[in-house]
């Protein structure tokens, strides 16, 4: 294509209206430090609290992605029986954000301790130092081996307060919260190119256990964070280029499972990626050639069966290790991974709250452990084929990861993946 023809669409697309499913921005949502992690939907974070236990436990939902590939991603709050607030996991914390944690505080104390659980997760860390200077009063608690790319900064540099910042010990009882908290650490896994690990966190009161990235379940409908603005779930549901944006119950689901398909698997099997050229020659003929829907661009091509590989990823919902974790991250450290696992099902817990996905989940100590048995080598052939048989994850859809997999090991980037049975 030469430059020229190519310049002159590109100013025409400009001209065209923006799409109709344009949100009006709100001072409320508006977060001023969006560009340290500059994800959908940018500066406008809309949030949702919903009450878990009475009185005891509350989530605060927003969401974020990549080309309109969004999903929730979630804070937790308990209340203290001493008296104040525990925060798990912060969230961006918008003036409507903050609003909602202050009525918690006006009837149940201030904040007294916020936790980051992650040592990987740029959208979950980049948040806290801004989180942190609206709660003078709280002390910060970090997961050992934090790291930032693509600089690896102290700290300090990354906002958050140097005096009331404190590594969670690998002993839990050295924590001022211990009598109504415990936990348990999952690395550092080093990866070479950083590190990953995150803090399970039991709340005995309530025998609830957080995680943050390690386990999800998937709905079968649209979270309702992404019902505000549900432009991204009607961006993936069209067939084509072409096709216009078209809002209803049937396309925002359509939208949402497309979504799923395309955070955990990348590249699922049934979907096909035209090449660049094509999908330009494509968005001409485009229903909206608006920046927001990419000036038409729209390379995808979803094949008959994708309901079929968003069924069989799902499970009914059941508890999943994410397929990049497991193709990408907990193979390094197998071991570890099932220690750590192991060490969590001596907890007495019924509940269990990610921070992304579906949440609150119902969930027993063994339906934890078992969401783990891909690493597992000591499975007898009957266990594993029990596995593989009622909670499959084709191989055809992995294809991509493994693929990935492979580059990063052959070329040292990453080490070793332990022996995948499946493969």
């Amino acid at each position: 294509m030469r430059m020229k023809p190519f310049l002159a669409i590109m100013k025409q697309w400009t001209r065209e209206k923006p799409s109709k499913q344009t949100q009006p921005k709100s001072p409320e949502r508006y977060y001023p430090w969006w560009y340290l992690v500059p994800l959908y939907p940018y500066s406008q974070k809309p949030t949702l609290r919903f009450e878990v236990v009475p009185d005891w436990i509350w989530c605060f939902e927003q969401y974020q992605g990549i080309f309109y590939v969004v999903v929730p991603i979630r804070m937790t709050v308990i209340r203290l029986e001493a008296g104040g607030l525990l925060v798990y996991a912060p969230i961006a914390l918008t003036s409507e954000c903050l609003g909602l944690v202050r009525e918690l505080e006006a009837q149940y104390g201030a904040v007294q301790y916020i936790i980051l659980p992650t040592v990987s997760g740029l959208e979950h860390k980049a948040v806290v130092g801004p989180f942190a200077r609206q709660f003078p009063q709280a002390k910060v608690y970090v997961a050992p081996g934090q790291w930032s790319f693509p600089l690896n900064l102290p700290l300090s540099w990354l906002g958050f307060p140097t005096q009331r910042t404190h590594f969670l010990p690998v002993d839990s009882s050295n924590t001022p919260f211990y009598a109504e908290f415990d936990y348990r650490m999952l690395g550092p896994i080093d990866l070479n190119l950083g590190q990953f690990g995150e803090v399970a966190l039991f709340h005995r009161r309530s025998q609830t256990v957080l995680v943050t990235d390690t386990l999800i379940s998937i709905p079968q409908e649209p979270p309702p964070i992404l019902e505000i603005d549900p432009y991204p779930l009607l961006f993936h549901a069209k067939d084509q280029a072409r096709a216009p944006i078209l809002d209803s119950p049937e396309n925002r689901r359509k939208g949402w499972q497309r979504i799923c398909l395309f955070a955990l698997y990348f590249q699922a099997s049934t979907l096909e990626v035209a090449k660049f050229s094509q999908a330009v020659q494509d968005a001409q003929q485009a229903w909206d050639r608006s920046a927001k829907a990419f000036w038409g661009i729209f390379p995808f091509q979803w094949l008959s069966g994708w309901p079929q590989s968003f069924q069989q990823l799902r499970g009914n919902g059941r508890l999943l290790v994410a397929p990049i974790l497991q193709e990408l991250i907990l193979n390094r450290q197998p071991q570890q991974t099932l220690d750590w696992a192991d060490q969590i099902t001596q907890w007495n817990f019924n509940r269990l709250i990610p921070c992304h996905f579906d949440a609150p989940l119902a969930v027993t100590p063994q339906q934890f452990r078992q969401a783990f048995a891909f690493l597992d080598k000591q499975l007898s052939h009957d266990q594993a084929a029990l596995i593989l048989e009622n909670h499959p994850l084709p191989l055809e859809d992995l294809a991509t990861l493994k693929s990935i997999d492979q580059f990063l090991y052959r070329y040292r980037i990453t080490p070793s993946p332990y022996s995948d049975p499946r493969s």
